[in-house]
């Protein structure tokens, strides 16, 4: 049996999913949840060979998901976004399903799913499929971190700056400090433009957090933000940056 997993928010598209599935006897639905966190949660620890997912959902996307997922299943798409969008998923999702759709189109993605999980394919890349719905969308509302056990979700209002380190970043918050592991590139290209400005290869910050811009030594500045901490400023930096404060 092809153990199956359905994670959707609305309650007429998982009985639809069900209605469907159930004409198929070698797959078993082992749970389905309306929401990202549950969903996750029972991801880690059923370990399905396959999973319906959702994009658009409450307390964490479907792309939010993958971030953080520790067991990789297949997965199929369910979702709203136009064949446009659609396009960056297409070499990386097992599948995708656009609502609405026929059962024809179903039991199509679903014999995609059977053929790669019965002859033991390896699954699309999790990170394949993370990095093109990076591309996909616009500026980040939040910032989803696992930390153990623990997810974090943090709104990018609440951020200071973000820092370098090697693969990873650092993300800054009034009370707290989260490892996560994505480019300093990615976060340039999705914060919100008129919020934050990267003002050294190593650092993008917050424009209201900005105290003040100091000269530190010939040609070279340092921001102080408001809460104390210095950060350098690069020479490729320092003309966004006057931009971004009218200097």
């Amino acid at each position: 049996m092809i153990k199956t997993i359905i994670v959707e928010d609305e309650k007429l598209a998982r009985d639809l999913l069900r209605d469907y599935l159930s004409k198929h006897e070698d797959f078993e639905i082992v749970g389905e949840y309306e929401d990202g966190f549950s969903g996750l949660k029972a991801i880690n620890e059923m370990k399905p060979d396959l999973v319906f997912l959702d994009i658009q959902m409450p307390k964490l996307t479907g792309f939010e998901m993958l971030e953080v997922l520790e067991h990789h299943p297949s997965i199929i798409f369910t979702t709203a976004y136009d064949q446009y969008a659609l396009k960056a998923f297409e070499h990386n999702a097992l599948d995708y399903l656009l609502k609405p759709y026929s059962a024809e189109r179903f039991d199509e993605a679903l014999g995609k799913a059977r053929d790669r999980i019965n002859s033991g394919g390896d699954t699309k890349s999790i990170d394949q499929m993370v990095e093109q719905g990076d591309h996909h969308g616009e500026s980040i509302h939040r910032v989803v971190v696992k930390s153990r056990s623990k997810i974090h979700v943090i709104p990018v209002d609440t951020i200071y700056y973000i820092e370098a380190q090697d693969d990873y970043v650092m993300i800054y918050t009034p009370d707290s400090k989260h490892l996560k592991q994505k480019t300093m590139k990615y976060f340039e290209s999705h914060l919100p433009d008129e919020d934050f400005v990267r003002i050294h290869r190593s650092y993008i910050v917050r424009i209201s957090e900005i105290s003040q811009m100091q000269l530190y030594e010939k040609e070279s500045y340092i921001v102080i933000l408001k809460n104390g901490v210095k950060l350098p400023v690069s020479k490729t930096g320092l003309p966004k940056l006057k931009s971004k404060l009218d200097y």
